[in-house]
């Protein structure tokens, strides 16, 4: 019988409501969160499940942060701007970072749905979940209609 991932269990409410920063931890905050989530804000699509999260994130348990947006730095992340745009990433409160589909597991744990990622990891699913979300990413601008005719597709910040 398969188990269920074990993030259906970091759901449990935070201690202390959350400080305002730009989605990063303000020094001396206590606020917990289970993932800090970077985003495409210039993506119709993304927007459509960063918008369901954000409804359903009662706990705060996520910290949204809009890449897209003109003041965020993403030398700060130690990532650049393209490897965040090339494919979805979160950061954990220890510092890890996780790419891809795992990022939507613990989305989803976060709010209370994780049993709708599970599947995602098991054995079999996981690899055919991951090749999709990689081929989905790889054309994701021109999906969402965001190339020139010419079929170029170039990223930049709003």
């Amino acid at each position: 019988m398969a188990t269920l991932s074990p993030l259906l269990h970091i759901c449990e409410p935070p201690a202390t409501p959350r400080e305002a920063g730009h989605g990063f931890p303000i020094a001396g905050s206590e606020a917990p969160f289970a993932i800090q989530v970077f985003f495409d804000g210039d993506c119709p699509l993304c927007m459509r499940e960063i918008n369901m999260l954000r409804r359903r994130d009662a706990g705060q348990r996520i910290r949204f942060t809009d890449i897209a947006a003109t003041d965020f730095d993403s030398e700060a992340t130690g990532k650049t701007f393209e490897q965040l745009m090339a494919e979805i990433h979160a950061r954990l409160p220890d510092g890890t970072w996780v790419i891809g589909v795992e990022v939507f597991r613990r989305l989803y744990a976060a709010v209370g749905l994780g049993w709708l990622m599970a599947p995602t990891a098991w054995p079999g699913i996981k690899q055919l979940a991951d090749v999709g979300y990689r081929i989905f990413a790889r054309n994701r601008l021109r999906l969402t209609g965001r190339c020139l005719p010419n079929g170029s597709c170039r990223i930049q910040k709003s």
